[in-house]
């Protein structure tokens, strides 16, 4: 199976995987509160199961934030894996603001070689793959029963624009810390007037490949799962997300799955 193939099954396990998670989000769910105090639905729980399913095919071995994470002596030898968080901004999704997303990533010896995020509310898809570039592609009306090629040519490449003439910044509706207003502090003595814009999940790096923002710094937790999906979309278009510890690109499957804090960069030439 080659990369163009497993591109395909990401993206149709993330449609699929987000029309699980628009069934439950469209009735009166219940929010159960995980051990680490973040929320969790049957929202995550279903896609999860349906994108496992689906990716299963490829026969490499799956890491889910909602399945049961295999340890690490185990892991280390993988040279393939799936990363995936079935439901991206859960809090998103309880406040039923449409700002979550699936995430689906394959990682080859530590790094993201495809990367898929999927917006349901918003019919929204972003994907990249090693060598071959990021795209964006929104579907009007009904999603096509399977994703194949001619589908994904209509895609729109990435950077899609130049970013915005003020210096734009992206964060999450709940990480405003203390060291992100520093940080932004500093912009502002960089670049001037700075435009903030407070948005939930991983679209948040989509929007840097695509263009619309000039970085989005994360000074808070995040697991690989948060933005391995992300980091390929990004690496693909031109644009880096980069560990703010070691200066390098992010890393996956290690020990701790837990990532470093970092910055999402928009680098276009356009």
């Amino acid at each position: 199976m080659n990369y163009n193939e497993l591109l395909e099954l990401a993206i149709n396990a993330a449609l699929a995987g987000g029309e699980d998670i628009l069934k439950v989000y469209n009735t009166d769910f219940y929010v159960e509160i995980k051990s680490d105090n973040t929320p969790v639905t049957l929202a995550d729980k279903r896609s999860s199961e349906t994108i496992l399913k689906l990716l299963a095919p490829s026969s490499f071995p799956v890491v889910s934030e909602e399945e049961i994470i295999s340890n690490y002596s185990e892991r280390k030898l993988w040279t393939h894996m799936w990363l995936v968080d079935p439901l991206d901004g859960t809090k998103e999704f309880v406040k039923r603001n449409g700002e979550f997303s699936v995430n689906i990533a394959l990682i080859l010896n530590g790094s993201p070689v495809i990367g898929v995020i999927y917006a349901p509310v918003k019919k929204t898809i972003y994907f990249g793959s090693k060598n071959e570039g990021s795209f964006k592609l929104i579907f009007e009306g009904a999603l096509p029963n399977k994703i194949n090629k001619q589908v994904l040519d209509q895609a729109q490449k990435l950077p899609i624009q130049s970013p915005p003439l003020d210096y734009t910044v992206i964060a999450s509706h709940s990480n405003l810390s203390r060291e992100i207003n520093l940080h932004l502090e500093k912009l502002k003595n960089l670049y001037g007037p700075i435009s903030l814009k407070n948005i939930g999940s991983s679209i948040k790096q989509c929007l840097v490949a695509e263009g619309l923002a000039h970085e989005y710094p994360r000074f808070g937790a995040t697991m690989e799962w948060d933005t391995a999906a992300g980091q390929c979309i990004l690496e693909q278009s031109g644009s880096s997300l980069i560990d703010l510890e070691t200066g390098l690109a992010l890393n996956y499957n290690k020990e701790k799955l837990e990532n470093n804090y970092f910055i999402a960069k928009h680098h276009s030439q356009n």
